[in-house]
């Protein structure tokens, strides 16, 4: 009987599961498959040669990343950069979704909405470039107005200290509208009763954000926190690939740039996989503590 509903079952949700072979296909070449190259991160892999002709040299590869001269100084920007990112990931969504929440013309809302969202959906390729020319301290607006005000030209993109925090703020810009799509939703969830009952009692609009708009917010918060956490060695590639200059290396250089420069720009192959590992194995650690975190705190479980 068991058996008969299964096949049953099985048979009425065929037509799903054809629908997913060019899905799982695509996943099997191209995320899958790439996954026998980790074998170069313990050879000194000779493209002539091939994974089978090229000499396992064990643990070398990591010994020599980790005691390259400027390794300290790539992870420290990587993290630094990462937690900044994260940290402003989080809060310019949620004050952004509280002051959005505050308006009351709905037209408004969206118009504003929309606008916030766009930066999302173009690429670094294109923000870089924008960048430069509003960051220009020759010609750039913003300097152009710092003058105005009596400041001295600010090198944003050639200056070592104002490199990362250039770098994380058009970070948050660019991410901060479509983040703040979960912390609107999540307000949308909250009771109306709540705020009624507030208002009734005297509380103000500041209190009744303060005692019951954040607090609604805060498995949210949570959740998202620590969801983040995977993302600890990601300073993200694209933007300082498009961003980086040798001025600025010795804070804007990241991990997922020298893995660039290893592989593709120097061809050290083995070099380069081994660095990618490493930033995989960490981030790897870092996703499953953040789901035992997410559900200790939040209640969040993937299953």
């Amino acid at each position: 009987m068991i058996k008969s509903r299964r096949r049953k079952a099985f048979i009425r949700e065929l037509p799903l599961y054809i629908m997913l072979i060019p899905a799982v296909v695509l996943t099997l070449i191209y995320s899958y498959g790439p996954m026998a190259g980790i074998v170069m991160a313990f050879q000194n892999f000779k493209i002539s040669r091939g994974w089978l002709g090229s000499p396992f040299i064990g643990m070398q590869n990591f010994v020599r990343i980790f005691t390259m001269p400027t390794i300290g100084q790539i992870m420290r920007n990587t993290v630094l950069i990462s937690l900044a990112k994260m940290i402003g990931g989080i809060v310019v969504p949620v004050v952004f979704a509280l002051l959005l929440n505050e308006v009351a013309r709905r037209f408004f809302k969206r118009t504003v909405q929309t606008f916030v969202y766009l930066p999302n959906f173009l690429s670094w390729v294109i923000l870089a470039g924008v960048f430069r020319d509003i960051l220009s301290p020759s010609t750039g607006i913003v300097n152009l107005m710092l003058g105005h005000l009596g400041f001295k030209p600010i090198y944003f993109l050639g200056n070592a200290a104002w490199f990362p925090v250039t770098i994380v703020l058009t970070a948050i810009w660019q991410g901060f509208g479509f983040s703040s799509v979960i912390y609107l939703a999540s307000l949308n969830s909250i009771d109306p009763g709540l705020y009624e009952s507030a208002e009734i009692d005297g509380a103000g609009r500041w209190k009744q954000t303060l005692h019951i708009t954040l607090p609604g917010l805060t498995s949210i918060i949570i959740l998202m926190s620590v969801l983040s956490l995977g993302n600890i060695l990601n300073g993200g590639f694209d933007q300082i690939f498009n961003m980086l200059n040798t001025a600025v290396m010795s804070t804007g250089d990241i991990l997922d740039t020298l893995v660039y420069r290893l592989g593709i720009a120097n061809a050290q192959y083995s070099l380069a996989t081994a660095a990618g590992l490493f930033k995989s194995l960490v981030s790897l650690v870092f996703i499953v503590a953040s789901y035992y975190l997410a559900d200790r705190a939040a209640g969040y479980k993937i299953f």
